[in-house]
């Protein structure tokens, strides 16, 4: 089996256990308005073991000082969550 067809079913069955699975997608929109939002956390903000616990494209490359507040962004109705430092 070539190369990239082992990469597709793999991201295939990933984005199903991690996203759409827990999810009744009513529309086409609906579905790919899901997967923007699924990919755009997956590549920005999860970290990935490959880099050692970083995500990707870190958008606060800073490690927050114990002292400063923490906000949480719920993300696909609280099926991810995005935490980031107060303004």
């Amino acid at each position: 089996m070539p190369t990239g067809e082992r990469l597709r079913r793999a991201l295939r069955s990933h984005v199903r256990a991690e996203c759409l699975d827990w999810l009744l997608i009513v529309s086409r929109r609906h579905l790919e308005t899901v997967l923007r939002i699924y990919t755009a956390h997956y590549n920005r903000e999860r970290p990935h073991r490959g880099l050692a616990l970083l995500p990707p494209h870190p958008q606060n490359a800073d490690t927050p000082s114990s002292g400063e507040e923490i906000n949480r962004r719920d993300r696909l109705g609280g099926l991810i969550h995005e935490y980031h430092r107060a303004a």
